[in-house]
This record gives C-alpha cells, structure tokens and sequence, in this order.
C-alpha cells in the first residue's frame, strides 16, 4: 500500500468547485467550469464521446490523473447525482467506495467500474480503497464535503486544483470549513495552459 491519496479538481476562480444546487449539476455554470476538458483527447475517448479531441498538456494532466487512480473514493452525495448522469460504462474503470450511511450491495458497470457502499464510516471506506488500489493511488473524487473531510482528517497527501477561468459567485467552495490550524501547504508544481492553470500541492501537517 505505497500510493498516495490526492484528489484533482476543478475550481472557479473565486473558491468554487460545484453549483450549489445538485439539479444546477451539468448547468451552464457547471459547463464553463469544466470547458477545459472537455475537449481533451484522453477524457473524449475515456467517456466515449467519439474520436478527435486536442492533445497537449492539458491532454496529458487528465490523462496522467486516471491513470494514477487504482481506486477511488466519493461520497453519496456525488454517487447519487452521478448515477443519474454518467454513461453505462462509468469512466473511472477501477474499484469506487462510496461513504453512505445506507448499506447496498455492489453495483458493478461495464468497462472496470464496481461501486462498493461503505456504511462503516470514512477512514473504512480509505482503507478498502489502499487494499484496493494496491501500489497505485487513491483518489478522493468528490463532493467537496467529502474532499474536506479527508484534508482535516489529515488523510490527503496531495492535491491538484485546475484553475478555469470563470466566476461563480456562489456554490461550494472547495475549503470552505478547512481546519487551517493543522493543515500547511507545499507547492509542488504550477503551470499554466490554453485553457485553465493548474497548480499541485503536498499536504502537510502544521
């Protein structure tokens, strides 16, 4: 179990990472937040969205962040808005732990995708999701409460935020809540694109 637990968002300008509402999700605001990836080659053939697409960086940084990912975790919140919206073969092709408070059984999709519902609480569902991913590594996909709650636990490694050109105004902020008394940052990496600039940080311990 050497990999590392990361997550890799999106973000508004302004601090946002989704629109308030789940019914706002794939909204316009929702759109312009992702228009940089999109029209990315790797997340066109990933979603089976047809052939073409741009390669460059961008291309790359989405393509480099799936194939990190040997497991992922979400919470219930996100699996239930994403159930209604993904394509029958999900795109994240590994093991998903979903952190619920209701037990399910399984539900395995076509292309790798098997969500597994965890009712015994976060830090269970992270190490099923190490288990799983074996010396790969997990990333922490959403929502953003969830994302919080792993970061004040103390349970990120590292994060990655792609900075779109956009304002929301409101929404969820991405560390809105965040136990700055014990969370400290190192930058790792920051470098700009066409279409977003995304920036890389480890996560320390204060």
């Amino acid at each position: 179990m050497a990999g590392k637990v990361f997550f890799s968002v999106s973000m508004s300008l302004d601090g946002f990472i989704a629109p308030g509402s789940a019914g706002e999700l794939m909204g316009r605001q929702w759109m312009e937040l992702q228009q940089w990836v999109f029209p990315q080659r790797f997340f066109r053939e990933n979603l089976k969205l047809g052939g073409g697409g741009e390669e460059g960086r961008d291309n790359d940084i989405v393509r480099e962040a799936f194939e990190r990912t040997g497991a992922s975790v979400m919470g219930r919140r996100m699996f239930d808005a994403g159930e209604q919206m993904w394509p029958e073969e999900a795109p994240f092709h590994t093991p998903v732990f979903v952190v619920t408070h209701t037990g399910r059984d399984p539900w395995e999709r076509p292309g790798g995708t098997t969500f597994h519902f965890v009712d015994e609480g976060m830090v269970s569902a992270l190490d099923r999701a190490r288990e799983a991913a074996g010396d790969r590594d997990v990333r922490i996909a959403g929502g953003g409460a969830t994302i919080l709650e792993y970061v004040n636990a103390g349970l990120v490694d590292e994060f990655s935020i792609a900075l779109s050109p956009v304002l929301f105004g409101s929404g969820i902020r991405l560390f809105e809540g965040v136990d700055a008394d014990r969370v400290a940052l190192e930058q790792v990496r920051a470098e700009p694109s066409p279409r977003a600039t995304h920036v890389t940080y480890a996560v320390r311990k204060r």
